[in-house]
């Protein structure tokens, strides 16, 4: 087999050599307890609160809003189960119908306790339009939760508009900023945002670490209990390795991302071009300027049954993508909840294909990567030709004799 080319970083990043380098020391002799107070515990917490400026500085916050958890989606957890409980009533939860699981399961549990949930539709671009949001803040809203940008498409919602609609009216507001972290610019004061989810696997950090954006004065209440850790709202011995990683992703995330999104950008676009050139049938997902520098989920019409076909034979040939998201794979398929939800009819929805670039991706990657796809779109188009041909006049025309 060829040498691979990873073509899916919106599932997971690989680690950047930079970011093992300063794990190292922490995956070995230095392994002390940071709640404790001889020489090794120290070190151990000097790392760890280095970690934390490094994650506040990206996203513009200060060190001692950042709560570390085990991954984004506890994060998300925390930030909405822990709000909804901090304010003394089951409450009003409004977020949209495209969020990552980790949200939509986290308002399932919440309305079975009895709190109302409002899901926003989005646009045919993934768009949750601000009056859409409007609307449903005009009853009373306890906290909002909207996606920074969308994990199956890609698509970038006007977060300071949505946040600032949601302060007006009294609310929290919650972003899951697990796909955008790194990627584009995020800072919580310009945003106005009062929660912000995290993840470092997504940024070439270390997968098993999150971390939680608290606004100073914003309550929550803990989810999980124990020894009292990140000022209680999150108990258990800290993962030093894992979080002196993520500050290392951060730091690094933070220096280069301009210059990382103009390149992830140009690749992208060449991609959706060579697409448009090649593949008249082709169709894209998502909105056309407004997505992630690295991000396209596009489809192919007259395909869309052959999805697990292509996909594997793209494998075979050494190119990870994706039909989505990575923690929807086991629903493998079943078309997307998100491009459903953008109004696309199912058959459609079942042939998406999502591409996403990373720090390491090279442009022989992107041209290796549209010839292979070329040679097996041909080939399938070519069976399926075969499968609606008549196989003889009679069945062509069953009139003849």
């Amino acid at each position: 087999m060829n040498s691979r080319t990873y073509l899916d970083h919106s599932a997971t990043t690989p680690l950047d050599p930079r970011v093992l380098d300063a794990m190292g020391p922490f995956l070995g002799g230095s392994f002390g307890n940071p709640s404790s107070l001889h020489y090794e515990g120290r070190v151990a917490r000097a790392a760890v609160e280095t970690a934390r400026a490094q994650v506040a500085k990206l996203i513009g916050a200060e060190a001692d809003e950042i709560i570390f958890t085990a991954s984004g989606t506890e994060a998300d957890n925390l930030a909405l189960i822990g709000a909804i409980r901090a304010s003394g009533k089951p409450g009003h939860l409004v977020t949209t119908a495209i969020e990552h699981a980790a949200i939509l399961q986290a308002c399932k549990f919440l309305a079975a306790g009895g709190t109302r949930v409002t899901h926003l539709s989005c646009d045919a671009d993934g768009l949750i339009r601000p009056e859409a949001l409007l609307r449903a803040l005009q009853s009373n809203v306890t906290l909002v939760s909207i996606m920074a940008a969308n994990n199956v498409v890609g698509t970038i919602q006007p977060l300071e508009e949505l946040a600032h609609l949601t302060k007006l009216n009294g609310a929290l507001f919650h972003t899951d900023a697990v796909q955008a972290g790194g990627k584009i610019p995020l800072d919580v004061n310009n945003l106005r945002v009062d929660l912000l989810s995290l993840s470092a696997h997504k940024l070439h950090g270390p997968k098993g670490i999150g971390a939680l954006y608290v606004r100073k004065g914003v309550h929550l209440s803990p989810i999980v209990f124990g020894g009292g850790q990140e000022r209680g709202l999150r108990s258990a011995t800290e993962n030093v390795a894992g979080t002196v990683g993520f500050g290392a992703a951060a730091e690094i995330a933070r220096k280069e991302m301009t210059n990382e999104a103009t390149r992830l950008t140009q690749l992208r676009e060449h991609i959706a071009a060579e697409l448009k050139r090649l593949f008249p049938n082709s169709y894209l997902f998502g909105h056309p300027t407004q997505r992630l520098p690295g991000h396209l989920s596009f489809g192919f019409r007259g395909l869309e049954g052959e999805l697990g076909k292509l996909l594997t034979a793209l494998d075979e040939a050494g190119i990870a993508v994706s039909a989505g998201s990575a923690c929807s794979a086991h629903h493998a398929g079943e078309p997307s909840a998100v491009p459903l939800a953008m109004g696309y009819d199912a058959q459609s929805a079942r042939g998406l294909i999502r591409v996403s670039l990373g720090r390491f991706n090279t442009q022989q990657e992107i041209a290796r990567f549209l010839e292979i796809l070329a040679t097996i779109v041909k080939k399938l188009h070519e069976v399926a030709e075969r499968k609606a041909a008549p196989q003889s006049m009679l069945e062509a025309d069953p009139t003849f004799v």
